[in-house]
Order: structure tokens, then sequence, then C-alpha cells
């Protein structure tokens, strides 16, 4: 951290402007993207990375903690922890949280706005995906055209569930569905404990794993209210209120060379292949909400 930054976390510490005067302060987070570490180059959402950040947030003097969020969904795992996580902040630190959805707040999106007092989103927003999905591929027969025999040695008769260069095995796929609804009723669970009596809409409606426009959440009684950011927060806390944008430190490298890794070719030490794949992988969960 340069001394720049240093003094602007002083005064959002303790709230202050230039001058000394204390004004009403939120710091706002953006949760971009696919959750979980996706891809070759292991981007994405994670605790470990949120977690500096969202110390330093409720570390200051503000008035809220604002979450910005545009994600299609990923890990469930990290999509609980990090909600869980921004929780424990709030309720340690007495500062309420509130999320605003973008395009997206989907599956693991939607869980991450779980962990608000109060959810808004834009009337055209795609809200909801609350249940689980796995897909893949089945190269079996690919695999016996181009002559390549497959070998495959393990210990524990599930050890190879669901090989993708075999057919797709009946009991594998039962299993599979068992773990779905495991995750699925978990996350059932938190809709419920976070959203309450505010959710208007039954089981049979919500839980299905369909999606909302932003206006259409709002009557099932998916979020709270519509709006951006600046619109709602300067209703709560007054025209002059300050935002805090809390990002992750970037290095002098990073500046000079825009956020690319180093290597003798000048390249990503993944190289062009594991960037093409990450992207491939993160554009598969977006296109399912036709974006």
């Amino acid at each position: 951290m340069d001394l720049a930054d240093s003094i602007n976390d002083l005064f959002a510490r303790y709230g202050l402007s230039r001058q000394g005067d204390a004004l009403p302060s939120v710091a706002v987070i953006r949760l971009q993207g696919a959750i979980g570490s996706v891809g070759f180059g292991r981007r994405g959402l994670t605790l470990a990375a949120l977690e500096p950040l969202l110390k330093k947030a409720f570390s200051w003097r503000v008035r809220a903690v604002c979450l910005v969020i545009n994600s299609p969904g990923g890990s469930a795992v990290q999509s609980s922890q990090i909600a869980m996580r921004i929780r424990q902040h709030s309720q340690d630190k007495k500062i309420p949280v509130f999320a605003f959805a973008e395009d997206v707040i989907a599956s693991g999106g939607y869980w991450l706005a779980l962990a608000a007092d109060e959810i808004y989103a834009d009337p055209m927003s795609v809200v909801g995906s609350i249940g689980v999905i796995s897909a893949g591929f089945g190269f079996q027969e690919m695999i016996a055209k181009i002559g390549v025999e497959r070998r495959v040695h393990a210990q524990g008769a599930h050890k190879n569930m669901l090989d993708p260069f075999k057919p797709e095995d009946p009991d594998d796929v039962a299993r599979l569905e068992d773990i779905q609804k495991d995750i699925h009723r978990q996350f059932i669970a938190a809709v419920k404990q976070r959203r309450g009596e505010r959710l208007v809409a039954g089981d049979d409606t919500v839980f299905t794993g369909d999606i909302w426009t932003g206006e259409r959440a709002l009557e099932l009684g998916l979020v709270d209210g519509l709006g951006d950011l600046r619109t709602i927060v300067r209703r709560k806390y007054g025209p002059d209120v300050r935002f805090i944008n809390v990002e992750r430190p970037v290095g002098w490298l990073q500046r000079r060379f825009g956020g690319a890794s180093l290597s003798a070719g000048g390249v990503g030490a993944q190289g062009w292949a594991g960037e093409l794949l990450t992207t491939v992988e993160e554009r598969a969960l977006w296109a399912r909400f036709g974006l």
C-alpha cells in the first residue's frame, strides 16, 4: 500500500473529509464474476481473495457496507462461506449490509446477496436460479474412433464416478443427484433463514431453479426494492453521503503492465491456452442467463 492509499484509509477509517468534518460514508465492495477458483488462471470470487477487502471495509467508520453484485454463480461452498463471513463482520461491527444487483444475481450470486440486510435490483436484473446444476461431456465414442486406449487404475468402487470417457452409469447419476439434493436443501434453508416472511411465493415457485426479472423478484419477495446504489444510499443517508470503493491493492508491476503475469515470453505463466479455457468456462456460466 502506497502513501496515498494509507492516507485515504485513514480518512475512511474515521469518516473524515479532507477538512476534518465528519461525513456519512458507506463502503462499496464489487463482487463481479464467477464464484470459486475458475479455470487455469484460478480467477473468481473466493473467501481467501475477498477476506482482506471485507476486513478493511468493516474496520472503517462507515454507516453501511454495500455489495454491488454481478455474478452467475459457481461454487456452492465459496458462496456459503463468503456470505457467512460477511454476516460475521456485520454482526461483530454492528454495520448493516445492502446488496445491489447489476445484470445477474443468480444461483451462488443470489446466495452472496443473502448476506445483506436488504437486497435491491434493477427492474431488468436477472434474479434467482435457486437450484443446483452439474454439466459435462461424454467422450466414449470419440476415444474409440481415434483409437486411444483409456487406462485408469483406482481403489474404491466409486473413485472413477462419472468418467467422461465411459458410458454414463445410472448408479453414478443417482449418487450425483443425491449430492445435489443435499446442496439444494442447504441453499433453500439459507434463503428461508435470511428472507423469512419477506418471501411471498411458495416453495414450488421459488426453489425450482427458475429466474425472474428484478421487478418480478420484488413481487416474490426475493428482493426488497428496485433501484441503483447511489439512489438508494442517498435516500437512506442524505445527498452528501460518501462512497468509498474497497478494491484489491494493485502493485507497481500490475499498474505498469496492465495486470498481466510476466514470463520470459511476455505472456502469463498459464499461457494463452489457459486464458482461453478460463474464458470459455466463465462464459458458459454467463450464457445460461442469456449474457
